[in-house]
């Protein structure tokens, strides 16, 4: 009885992983559709449509494995299995390995943190700093319309340059938004700043900011830096959950291996009871 609820128990899984791929493949392909060129949304909708198929794919092998008791289809069920817990296993000590170098730097009479590209270091670092990928990530902080959502108003009046100081920004809000603070720029609103009388500091990023809206600081090492912070934040947040997964999966590969032996035991064992049932017949 706990033999064939081990097969029960994988097409009800497997069904319900089936059905949760339809929206992700519903997404990359309307990811494909609303791209336009935009680089950002190119960028995010092959992987989409490729992880969507994978499951769907497996999931079905499984569940038709599982029910119809098909041993070819379970034996490429459980091999897929193993391959997927691999992958999620290597991008969780991948995601720590090359986000453990930089956070973000204290700033005196500052809340939000500073962020420098040589703070930096490894493989993801060399990836996000090359221009052949700045490109397609830069146009991902674009779309996003961080910037353009920086403003605000209290009671109706914008905020001053002491309230904006002890806002806690996030990542591509400080480093992409706005220019270094050792810049030495003046403050006239969140995303409009001015040289003023201050001699502008020695870090490149300074001549690099510019007040026009489409280019801001997204060409800055700082907002690559900022960008690099936030995958450290969101990979150790998605790091957690692809645990999770994994032993999900592992659970899932005992309960699927334990139907793969019932229904191997069940296949072999029809033959010898035909056999035993007729011998038992009188001459």
């Amino acid at each position: 009885m706990m033999l064939r609820g081990s097969n029960n128990l994988i097409c009800l899984l497997n069904f319900f992983i089936l059905v949760l791929s339809v929206p992700i493949l519903g997404g990359g392909i309307w990811l494909s559709t609303r791209s336009n060129g935009t680089e950002c949304l190119k960028f995010l909708q092959l992987p989409l449509i490729i992880v969507a198929v994978s499951i769907m794919v497996t999931s079905l092998a499984g569940l038709t494995g599982a029910c119809y008791r098909n041993n070819l289809l379970m034996t490429l069920y459980l091999v897929a299995l193993i391959f997927i817990m691999m992958v999620f296993l290597g991008f969780i000590i991948f995601a720590y390995a090359v986000t453990s170098k930089g956070s973000g730097k204290v700033t005196q009479n500052r809340a939000y943190l500073e962020y420098y590209l040589q703070d930096y270091q490894g493989w993801l670092k060399e990836r996000v700093a090359s221009d052949k990928y700045w490109t397609k990530l830069s146009s991902c902080v674009r779309d996003s319309k961080v910037c353009e959502k920086l403003g605000r108003n209290i009671n109706g009046v914008p905020e001053t340059a002491d309230i904006f100081y002890f806002r806690n920004l996030s990542p591509i809000q400080s480093g992409c938004c706005k220019p270094p603070t050792e810049c030495g720029y003046s403050y006239e609103n969140e995303t409009m700043w001015s040289p003023g009388s201050a001699v502008v500091g020695s870090n490149q990023d300074c001549g690099r900011w510019s007040n026009d809206q489409t280019l801001l600081c997204y060409e800055c090492d700082s907002c690559k830096a900022a960008l690099l912070a936030t995958f450290k934040i969101r990979w150790r947040k998605v790091s957690l959950i692809n645990i999770a997964l994994f032993i999900l999966l592992l659970v899932l590969y005992i309960v699927a291996y334990a139907a793969y032996r019932n229904n191997r035991r069940i296949n072999n064992c029809e033959p010898c009871g035909q056999t035993k049932i007729t011998k038992a017949r009188p001459t």
